[in-house]
């Protein structure tokens, strides 16, 4: 009797995700996921049947999946009935979960769901990654239905195993390689920025793990190639923020960032940015910014 109702669970969260219908959609700014709502840096999973139900935080840097579970009345009574039905909610909001997680932006050409198809080892962690997420709400609905929202960090084991490979697949690509930073230390008295800020306001650039900063001529001013992989594994190769007060006092930068502004947004996935070659310039003029630059201290602010 017991295994009929754990059957009519899985064939009622079956039908409330119809997963034929999902989608990603840039919700930059506000999303939305259950009865939350942020204004953050956030990329959200939408299900045609089912409304929100996963965003990607690449500010606060986590995933979040709900999952609704129901099962039987006439099946499933007493005690059994919650447990169940929470059960049922979960699996779904870890299925929603797993597949937000493909979704995830890694640089503007590459997703985890490349790393994913390519690779068995990363297919078996990301999988492990999603079954240990953490469950960070529960409902129980008097329509008989449940509600359960897991969470899981882009930060710690999941950037490891992500970070390196897209460091590694970088370096096969073929492109302008950076300029060297300048072997001469800052004259004397010369301004000593303790990080950078980048503002890509209004040119369409969408967040991602490895983002890129390219000159004029698609030369790399900061990204993968330059960054400590350490630094880059423990805080992010760069952090997200809306405001731009707000990214130039984060204590990611430090005290005196240098703000650039972003010209454009490149790449496949817009998450390369632009900016001038005069900029450029003066970002590689000191081994003290590519002291900074080692050490992941960059911000970017979108829409």
């Amino acid at each position: 009797m017991k295994s009929k109702g754990l059957i009519v669970v899985g064939i009622m969260a079956a039908v409330f995700f119809l997963f034929s219908a999902v989608g990603f959609c840039q919700a930059q700014g506000e999303g939305k996921i259950g009865q939350k709502e942020w204004s953050k840096i956030i990329e959200s999973k939408v299900a045609e049947q089912a409304g929100d139900n996963a965003i990607i935080n690449y500010e606060d840097g986590y995933i979040e999946a709900v999952g609704i579970g129901a099962v039987d009345p006439a099946r499933v009574k007493g005690s059994n009935a919650r447990p169940m039905c929470l059960r049922a909610a979960e699996v779904v909001a870890k299925r929603n979960l797993l597949e937000a997680t493909k979704g995830v932006q890694i640089d503007s050409q590459t997703t985890v769901k490349d790393f994913v198809t390519e690779s068995d080892i990363i297919n078996a962690s990301v999988q492990g990654f999603v079954k240990g997420a953490v469950v960070v709400n529960k409902d129980y609905f008097s329509d008989g239905t449940c509600e359960v929202t897991v969470k899981m960090s882009l930060s710690g084991k999941f950037a490891q195993t992500i970070i390196p490979k897209a460091i590694q697949e970088d370096k096969k690509r073929e492109t302008p390689p950076p300029p060297p930073v300048s072997a001469e230390p800052t004259p004397a008295g010369a301004v000593v920025f303790t990080g950078m800020v980048v503002d890509a306001r209004g040119v369409g650039a969408r967040p991602a793990m490895s983002p890129k900063i390219v000159d004029e001529n698609g030369a790399e001013v900061y990204g993968s190639m330059i960054v400590d992989k350490n630094y880059a594994v423990s805080q992010g190769i760069s952090g997200y923020a809306r405001d731009l007060t707000a990214a130039q006092s984060n204590q990611r930068v430090t005290n005196n960032p240098l703000t650039v502004k972003g010209l454009s947004a490149e790449g496949a996935g817009k998450s390369d940015i632009k900016i001038n070659n005069e900029d450029a310039k003066k970002i590689r003029s000191a081994t003290e910014n590519l002291s900074f630059m080692k050490k992941c201290r960059v911000m970017i602010v979108l829409d």
